[in-house]
């Protein structure tokens, strides 16, 4: 037997567990978690719900379908509603958790799935939200409903009917509005409404209807109830006949009682997120500027319940906020912000608005919540593991880690260790970035460069970024020195840093990143002629525009990238990015977007380039990828292009196993091809 640990491999991707959307119990003992696993033989993931007691012990399985998410806590602690897609179209299911064993009954039954769950204070009512067309919403309040089946036949030749005449809605396809398509999912004319329901089991079948609340062409957010349980917070689009509604986006206060719904933020911001303090004076929620909306930071904002002139919370402190809670008194709000490639917890307290950083590490904390005594329970990933649950109890500093879900794959495998590095272009601005050491370096020789550049424009990496955890360590133990950064235009660094990328986004990047990679070339460990360059999304954009520009790389991978900005505009489901970030519409100035686009450069590229793109992009769609192709190809260069059917833009990161691992696969593969010959 040998205790010796091997390199990390393509396939060691289905061995990887992530914990998400812990939730701690009104009396601060147990915490629900989703756990979420590679599903091999299925091509696909399994999501179920954990149960975990806050003073230690083993984790305990609660639901075992694959297809649960979002518990929630019902006020009393016995309860937890969560969403399921165990049938169907996915639907709110109630589970008893103080009765050992016990089996989750279906609330919901609603046509269209449920998603959304939200208690009243008193327990006694669930908000959720339900997707429902004008006409459904019509039929809805007529009560027209279909007669029970007479037997199992007719209701399977019903299901059968319904199914074949939902397909035949799309056939043709409308389009009456921008964007039409989102993700990997066409707009339909149905939009997410808010419903209440009681929940009393003895209710009678009449009584235990859900009740829909709205009825606007309008999806709305996720409802949170006020404290006295008299009305719901939401936000929807201020005018649902815009294109590009989202940005729009305004704050409600609809009461529970009769549906009315009164308008509290106005046009100039977009608005979302709203939760109302426990002691109910205070509404807390996320905007963003109207103007030049997609590069700046957004703002956690204070509103007095009863109205007044709101005040933003995290100006002074220059940083994205990513997620918030209130305490449970009502005296702070505890959030994340992204700052120097970390995703760390911080503290504002009402009053004095003085922040403090609470929980702080190298780390990326994807998701938290705060117990009734200020404990915070929360998920994030490090450099040595991509994701586990924690918990730092009140008045304590250090935190406990709760979950070991990837323990036994990390005990075999050798990972390399991260090295931070920080440097200063032409510009002045410092840059940070990292970089990792192949497996097996030894001092004194010099290995081939992968070069990794990240999307957004306005993402944020770091030393812990979950997303891309697996990649740098896969390309480590092939051999190569790892690096990535974080230019001029990433979150986390202050709005001047984020909006500094406007109208510029080749330029300006394109020297951050070069001088980082000169800066390791310095240390004596990358050999110069052997670099790869990768990059998905901008980061796409910036890896076909560095080839466009330089013959430095021999190997370069592009995925799901914006080559040229003009067609991007009239395919894309953000069609806004490309006039907030360069001050025009196509029409305007058709030569400058050509201009900034990699397409325009294409022709020049001597590269050996891969393009890999998703055939059901709806954020970069892949004509994009076929014009980098055909261009290239077209003007004799070494190219050739990988499609994945079914997918998206989140590919990398959420899409089916089985083409993230083919993906990652034929990465290295080009890589190896150019960089390690023989």
């Amino acid at each position: 037997m040998t205790d010796e640990k091997r390199p990390i491999t393509v396939d060691d991707l289905y061995k990887i567990t992530l914990i998400e959307d812990p939730r701690i119990s009104p009396d601060g003992q147990w915490i629900a978690y989703v756990q979420v696993t590679v599903d091999k033989m299925e091509n696909g993931y399994k999501r179920n719900i954990w149960l975990v007691d806050t003073h230690g012990g083993r984790p305990i399985q609660l639901t075992r379908s694959g297809k649960d998410s979002q518990p929630r806590w019902s006020p009393d602690g016995h309860t937890l509603a969560f969403v399921s897609g165990r049938d169907k179209k996915p639907q709110i299911f109630l589970l008893r958790v103080t009765v050992p064993g016990g089996e989750a009954r279906a609330l919901t039954s609603v046509p269209n799935g449920a998603g959304s769950p939200a208690w009243s204070p008193d327990g006694t009512q669930l908000a959720f939200l339900s997707g429902m067309s004008e006409n459904e919403r019509g039929k809805e309040d007529r009560a027209e409903e279909e007669p029970p089946p007479i037997d199992k036949l007719e209701a399977k030749h019903r299901g059968e009917r319904k199914e074949q005449d939902e397909s035949k809605r799309f056939d043709p396809r409308v389009a009456w509005r921008i964007p039409y398509r989102v993700g990997t999912s066409y707009v339909d004319e149905r939009y997410a409404q808010i419903y209440v329901m009681p929940i009393a089991e003895n209710l009678k079948k009449e009584e235990a209807k859900p009740r829909r609340l709205t009825a606007i062409n309008a999806s709305h957010e996720q409802p949170q109830w006020t404290p006295d349980g008299k009305y719901i917070l939401t936000a929807r689009t201020l005018d649902p006949t815009l294109d590009v509604p989202w940005r729009w986006n305004t704050l409600y206060r609809i009461r529970v009682e009769d549906g009315t719904a009164e308008q509290l933020t106005d046009e100039n911001n977009s608005d979302g997120m709203p939760q109302p303090s426990p002691d109910g004076q205070w509404i807390a929620y996320i905007r963003t500027p109207q103007d030049r909306l997609t590069e700046r930071i957004n703002r956690l904002t204070l509103l007095s319940a009863a109205g007044g002139e709101p005040r933003d919370l995290n100006l002074e402190l220059d940083r994205n906020v990513t997620g918030y809670r209130w305490s449970p008194d009502s005296s702070a709000i505890f959030f994340t912000a992204e700052s120097w490639g970390s995703l760390e917890i911080y503290r504002v307290q009402i009053g004095t608005y003085e922040i403090q950083k609470i929980i702080e590490g190298t780390l990326e904390i994807t998701a938290f919540d705060i117990a009734p005594d200020g404990g915070t329970s929360y998920a994030a990933s490090t450099p040595a593991n991509p994701s586990e649950l924690f918990w730092q109890a009140a008045g304590t500093s250090a935190a406990v880690q709760m979950t070991t879900v990837n323990q036994e794959f990390l005990g075999g495998i050798a990972l390399q260790e991260l090295h931070e590095i920080r440097y200063t272009p032409a510009s002045g601005q410092e840059i940070q970035g990292w970089y990792i050491l192949p497996t097996g370096y030894e001092n004194g020789k010099t290995y081939p460069l992968a070069l990794n550049i990240h999307g957004g424009p306005h993402v944020m990496w770091g030393a812990s970024t979950q997303s891309i955890w697996h990649e740098m360590q896969l390309q480590a133990a092939q051999g190569y020195v790892v690096f990535y950064c974080n230019p001029r235009g990433a979150g986390g660094y202050g709005e001047g840093f984020q909006m500094a990328l406007h109208a510029a986004w080749g330029d300006v990047a394109y020297t951050d990143i070069m001088t980082g990679v000169d800066t390791l070339i310095e240390k004596g460990f990358v050999d110069p002629g052997r670099m790869a360059i990768t990059g998905g999304s901008y980061g796409g954009y910036m890896t076909a525009w560095i080839v466009g520009h330089t013959d430095r790389f021999v190997s370069a991978v592009s995925i799901r990238g914006v080559y040229n900005l003009l067609s991007f505009y009239g395919t894309s489901d953000v069609p806004l990015l490309i006039t907030n970030e360069f001050d025009v519409e196509p029409w305007e100035d058709p030569i400058l977007l050509w201009q900034h686009s990699p397409l325009a450069y294409a022709h020049q590229i001597k590269t050996p380039l891969l393009v890999i793109h998703s055939e059901n992009d709806f954020r970069v769609p892949i004509s994009d990828g076929e014009q980098l192709f055909a261009y290239v190809r077209r003007s004799g260069g070494t190219v050739q292009m990988v499609r994945f059917p079914r997918d998206g833009h989140e590919l990398s990161r959420s899409g089916e196993p089985e083409h993230r691992v083919s993906s990652l696969t034929y990465m290295i593969d080009w890589f190896n091809k150019y960089c390690q010959p023989g």
